[in-house]
C-alpha cells in the first residue's frame, strides 16, 4: 500500500467502520485522493454483453450505495464502478453496529440491509454525469417492506435504463430476510421473466440502447442449485451472472473476533468459495455466458484466478479497505506483468484454463449443507 494510507488506516480503523467508510466517500468527493497515472494497456480490454472495458477490474456494489462519487472511483483505476444496492424508497437499514472488520483474515462481515437514499435522489445524481464517459452499473435491490418484491426490481429497472451502462438485479444480499429465496425454482423464473421484460419494454419506450441486465448470485448454493439458477437465467436470456455476494459460512475466521456477528463474510475468506461457485457456473453455463467473479479479489493473482475459473470481469470491495486506493493500480500492473511475462496477446487468454482443475478439488468446507 501507499505509504500515505500506511498512516491514514490506523487512524481509519480506530474508527467505527461506518463511519471510516462514509469519510473516504467524502474524500472521494473532495477530490482528495491524487489522480492516479492509469495503466493503459489495449492487452486489458475486454468485451462483455456489447460493452467495451478499458479493463477487467471493477468495483462491487456496496461501497458507493448513493451514486456520490463514481466519476472519481473511476479515476482510481477501475475499468468499470457499481453503484447501489439502490432500493425504490430510502431505507434505513439494519440497527448499528452493523459492519465489523476481522483485519487477521482481511475480511468484513456486514448486515447493513440495503441501506440507501432511494431511487429519487441516487437518480438525480446519476443525471447530472449522464454525459460523462466510464462505464457505470446500477445494482437494484427490494425495500425490505415491499408488498411486491419483482415489482420493486421492474421500478428500478424502468428508473435507471437510461442512466447506466448496465443493471444488476441483486437477489442474494444475505442481510434482508427471504431474499434469497427469489433464487430458487418458480421464484427466479418469475422474477427475471418479469426483469427482461422490463427492460426490454423501457428501452423501446425510451428509445435507449438495450442495457445488459446482470444477476448477483450467492456462493452459498448446491450444485445442484447452481444448475437450477444457469438453465433459468440461459432460459430467460439475461445478459450475465456475478458471482458471488458475501458468503454465510465462517470457514477460515473460526475463532476470530466477531466472526459470530449476524451478517454476510466477505473479503479474502470467501475467495475459495466463491471461486469454486464462479467454476460451477462456467461448467453449467458453457463458454459464451457472461460472468463477473467476485469475493476475495485482493491482488493480480486473485483476480487472475477468478479468470482461470471462468469470469470476463471481475469486481472488488473489501480488499479496498485493507489495500487503500492505490490498489487497482496495483493490480492492473501487476496484470500487465502477467501479459508480459506469458507473451499472452489478450488478457482474455487466461479465461477458462483452471475451471476443470478448480472443480476436481474437494469443494469448500460445508458446500452442499450451506444454505442463505
Amino acid at each position: 500500500m501507499s505509504r500515505l494510507y500506511r498512516f491514514a488506516r490506523p487512524v481509519l480503523f480506530a474508527l467505527d467502520p461506518e463511519r471510516a467508510h462514509g469519510l473516504s466517500l467524502e474524500a472521494l468527493k473532495r477530490g482528495l485522493f491524487k489522480r492516479q497515472d492509469l495503466p493503459l494497456d489495449a492487452r486489458l480490454r475486454v468485451e462483455v454483453a456489447g460493452l467495451r472495458f478499458p479493463n477487467p477490474l471493477g468495483l462491487a456494489a456496496g461501497y458507493d450505495k448513493n451514486a456520490e462519487a463514481p466519476d472519481a472511483l473511476l479515476r482510481l483505476g477501475f475499468g468499470f464502478v457499481e453503484i447501489g444496492t439502490v432500493t425504490p424508497q430510502p431505507q434505513e437499514g439494519n440497527e448499528r453496529p452493523r459492519i465489523f472488520r476481522l483485519p487477521e483474515s482481511f475480511a468484513v462481515i456486514n448486515r447493513l440491509g440495503f441501506n440507501n437514499e432511494g431511487h429519487a435522489d441516487v437518480a438525480e445524481r446519476l443525471e447530472a454525469r449522464r454525459r460523462r464517459g466510464g462505464i457505470v452499473g446500477v445494482n437494484i435491490g427490494a425495500n425490505k417492506d415491499t408488498s411486491d418484491r419483482i415489482g420493486d426490481y421492474v421500478a428500478g429497472i424502468h428508473r435507471f435504463l437510461p442512466l447506466s451502462s448496465y443493471l444488476t438485479v441483486n437477489i442474494s444480499s444475505p442481510n434482508t430476510p427471504g431474499l434469497r429465496d427469489l433464487q430458487k425454482g418458480s421464484s427466479l423464473d418469475e422474477l427475471l421473466e418479469h426483469s427482461v421484460a422490463a427492460r426490454d419494454g423501457a428501452a423501446a419506450i425510451l428509445a435507449e440502447e438495450r442495457r445488459p441486465l446482470f444477476v448477483k448470485v450467492a456462493p452459498d448454493l448446491s450444485r445442484d442449485e447452481i444448475e437450477a439458477i444457469a438453465e433459468t437465467a440461459l432460459r430467460r436470456k439475461v445478459d450475465g451472472l456475478i458471482v458471488s455476494n458475501t458468503t454465510l459460512s465462517r470457514q477460515g475466521v473460526e475463532g476470530r473476533r466477531f466472526a459470530n456477528e449476524t451478517g454476510g463474510l466477505s473479503g479474502r475468506p470467501l475467495f475459495s468459495r466463491s471461486t469454486y461457485a464462479l467454476a460451477a457456473f462456467r461448467r453449467a453455463l458453457g463458454s459464451d455466458f457472461p460472468l463477473i467473479g467476485a469475493g476475495g479479489v485482493e491482488s493480480a493473482r486473485t483476480a487472475l484466478g477468478k479468470m482461470e475459473a471462468g469470469a470476463d470481469l471481475v469486481q472488488l470491495y473489501t480488499s479496498l479497505i485493507y489495500g487503500g486506493p492505490e490498489l487497482p493500480i496495483r493490480i492492473l500492473n501487476g496484470m500487465i506483468r502477467y501479459l508480459d511475462k506469458t507473451g499472452s496477446d489478450t488478457i482474455r487468454q487466461i479465461r477458462d484454463t483452471k475451471v476443470d482443475e478448480i472443480l476436481a478439488r474437494d469443494p469448500p468446507l460445508g458446500w452442499e449443507v450451506q444454505r442463505a
